[in-house]
């Protein structure tokens, strides 16, 4: 699974709360991805996806 952050993210930090293993916040107070997806974390990366209010979370099965 890969995940990314396409244009748009408002920086409520959703993502990052939701799974921190993955999501961070940057300098600019917008979500990144700063880790490889691993097995045991792929649901919560998907309710990070779904819970996105903008909806800018892109996984790639």
């Amino acid at each position: 699974m890969k995940v990314k952050i396409n244009p748009g993210c408002i920086g409520c930090g959703m993502c990052a709360s939701t799974c921190p293993e993955v999501f961070k916040m940057n300098e600019d107070n917008l979500a990144e991805v700063f880790a490889d997806v691993t097995v045991d974390i792929e649901n919560s990366v998907r309710q990070a996806r779904d819970n996105c209010p903008v909806q800018v979370i892109e996984i790639e099965e």
